[in-house]
């Protein structure tokens, strides 16, 4: 098997591996968590949406944990040679959660650099593993393109030749 085979599996294993250690930190409430939501929520609320990402809310811990999992579901599945197939729909979830949390740590308050519950920074640890989530993601994507344009209806995402 050459390492372009084996490329996409490592990149299934790392982001469903980025995904699923988050998993128990967001589903269990813990203090990391609680900071990192409740400062998106604080910014939220001076935007005028208060409560979109506290324990209840649309973007919730448990909602994102939730599309990560599913994702990452997804993902593991399409390892197995009936379900190739769903590749890009996990890539393009992961992609999608991921864009969110890059973008968070980038425009808001929360910040490259997070807090820990210790009082130091994680030296930008959670936006790296987020960077690569992208990337990775974005890979997959790009290696399932021709399956991808299959799927689209004819003529779908060319330029007319006029």
């Amino acid at each position: 098997m050459s390492i372009l085979r084996k490329a996409p599996i490592a990149l299934v294993l790392f982001i469903a591996f980025v995904f699923v250690q988050s998993l128990f930190f967001k589903f269990t409430d813990s203090p990391e968590t609680q900071y990192i939501f409740g400062t998106l929520d604080e910014w939220a609320g001076g935007l005028g949406l208060p409560g979109i990402f506290a324990p209840n809310g649309i973007a919730s811990q448990y909602v994102v944990g939730t599309a990560e999992l599913v994702a990452s579901l997804v993902l593991l599945s399409s390892l197995l040679p009936r379900f190739r197939a769903i590749r890009p729909l996990g890539a393009l979830l992961a992609l999608g959660v991921i864009s969110g949390a890059i973008f968070f740590h980038l425009f808001t308050p929360l910040g490259v650099s997070v807090l820990n519950t210790d009082g130091t920074r994680d030296g930008g640890l959670l936006f790296g593993m987020a960077c690569g989530v992208w990337a990775s993601a974005a890979v997959l994507l790009w290696t399932d393109r021709d399956r991808i344009r299959s799927l689209l209806p004819a003529g779908a995402g060319q330029r007319a030749i006029a």
